[in-house]
């Protein structure tokens, strides 16, 4: 089954101020809440709909980890938890775009990892670890992992244009059957930098400095 990969732009602190948040949300914020838990609640419909159990529902993963914690221990609770932390991401973050369709998109980035860094493309402007990160590493708390997805990745968008470049100058030199995706990827990483380039120089209250990915199917 294809996976889908999908990005938006948004100010990872944002993100992090509603894990543990629940005492200190601004009206704003505690609005936002109101249209997460929302999206939760129907999240889990869809899940029930499937007939798919994990043991801990969306709603009250959202619930978790607003309230600074994320310790279910159903075995498939890090799939809720992940779910109910993309809501907060969604609704802190740019509309979302889609970054790629793949039916195993792990084997794909690695192999194209191998093939980037043979051509001499620096490690950090490497993807397949940014898009498998899993949640902010400075939410001060542990969130299970996800073992059957969904997936959640970051990368920097200042790195946005220095990873564009480097795609673009070993083009010539990666397997043919990565040119066409590689291309893909730098056009959109390089409208993702003019984007944030424009709005850090003009509007004073912008401040992203995240693309989030997921990873969903």
């Amino acid at each position: 089954m294809s996976r889908i990969i999908s990005y938006s732009t948004a100010d990872k602190a944002d993100v992090l101020a509603f894990l543990g948040g629940t005492e200190r949300l601004t009206v704003v914020q505690t609005r936002l809440l109101g249209l997460m838990r929302e999206k939760a609640k129907e999240s889990q419909e869809e899940l029930e709909r499937q007939g798919i159990d994990l043991g801990l529902t969306v709603p009250d993963a959202l619930e978790h980890l607003v309230a600074g914690r994320a310790d279910s221990t159903a075995a498939y609770a890090g799939s809720a938890y992940y779910r109910a932390l993309q809501h907060i991401i969604d609704h802190n973050a740019s509309d979302p775009a889609d970054f790629g369709v793949y039916s195993k998109p792990s084997t794909f980035f690695g192999l194209l990892d191998e093939e980037l860094r043979r051509a001499g493309v620096s490690a950090e402007l490497l993807l397949h670890d940014h898009l498998f990160s899993g949640p902010p590493p400075e939410i001060p708390f542990s969130v299970p992992y996800a073992v059957d997805g969904p997936d959640i990745g970051m990368f920097p968008l200042a790195k946005a244009q220095p990873a564009a470049d480097a795609y673009r100058a070993v083009l010539d030199r990666v397997d043919a059957d990565f040119r066409y995706d590689l291309q893909e990827m730098a056009e959109k990483l390089e409208m993702e930098h003019r984007e944030w380039e424009y709005a850090t120089k003009n509007i004073d209250w912008y401040t992203q400095d995240t693309i989030f990915f997921s990873i969903t199917g």
